[in-house]
């Protein structure tokens, strides 16, 4: 496939609530990590929906341009996305726990996350999420698979969306504040995680957040949102040395210790 992965140019607006996104542009190449940042509120979510096609749900209407593998998404009707999400797309959100059902085991909601789009025989399915459960750094068993999620820390609440959002190897993995409820170690764990996943399975990864240190430590290059746009896309090395919107620079500069002499290689 010629071309970048995804390209986007879009604008979104809520009931009540116009231009939350006003023309925000920028592309993925196939297998990159590229890292979105902005504050709380400059739409950050809205672009993860929009992606999904799934930001009428809240009430939202997106316009303009989301081009995925050449095929335009804005162009498609709910039974072929159905078909695109989880199998070509997929979405890990911030807060894992609630984002799983509690009243069923996690073994349940990775079979059903398996069988959204494939029908494989049941020996089959079980020995393929138990490797991507080892893809992901969780030894389990099928005992760790009668498990309700109230039985699991958040670090492994995190680690089993993560491994139902691979489960058929997307080409693009939108991580929306993926981090964000984790502690410091736990972060750093799942930050490695994704760098050695789109490195071992070619898979591109749109990382939403908005911390700036951890954008630094894991993606190639950076969007910045600002008011529903994006003021800035650029390698990171760039962002970080020599910022080129004013904004960028405010949010530079509010980091404590520049992230180039904290940065470490995260391809471990």
């Amino acid at each position: 496939m010629a071309g970048p992965l995804l390209s986007v140019k879009i604008s979104a607006d809520y009931r009540g609530r116009a231009g939350v996104l006003r023309g925000a542009a920028f592309e993925i190449e196939p297998g990159e990590i590229v890292g979105l940042a902005g504050q709380s509120g400059s739409g950050k979510s809205t672009i993860a929906l929009a992606l999904m096609r799934l930001l009428h749900l809240k009430g939202g209407v997106v316009r303009g341009s989301i081009c995925f593998r050449g095929r335009e998404l804005m162009s498609c009707g709910e039974r072929e996305m159905q078909r695109i999400r989880g199998r070509e797309i997929a979405l890990v959100l911030q807060n894992p726990i609630s984002s799983l059902n509690p009243a069923l085991r996690i073994g349940a909601q990775l079979a059903e996350a398996w069988e959204a789009h494939n029908h494989a025989p049941r020996e089959r399915r079980e020995r393929y999420i138990l490797d991507t459960l080892g893809a992901v750094r969780l030894e389990a068993g099928r005992d760790f698979l009668r498990r309700y999620p109230a039985e699991l820390s958040v670090g492994q609440a995190q680690r089993i969306l993560i491994a139902m959002a691979i489960l058929h190897r997307p080409a693009l993995l939108i991580a929306d504040e993926a981090t964000s409820a984790l502690d410091a170690l736990t972060q750093s764990e799942v930050l490695n995680l994704f760098a050695r996943l789109s490195r071992e399975l070619h898979m591109a990864i749109l990382y939403i957040s908005h911390d700036l240190l951890s954008i630094a430590s894991l993606c190639s290059r950076a969007a910045v949102l600002h008011e529903g746009q994006i003021v800035e896309f650029a390698p990171v090395e760039r962002i970080f040395r020599d910022p080129a919107h004013p904004y960028t620079r405010r949010l530079v500069d509010a980091i404590p210790a520049s992230p180039l002499v904290q940065r470490q290689p995260v391809f471990a």
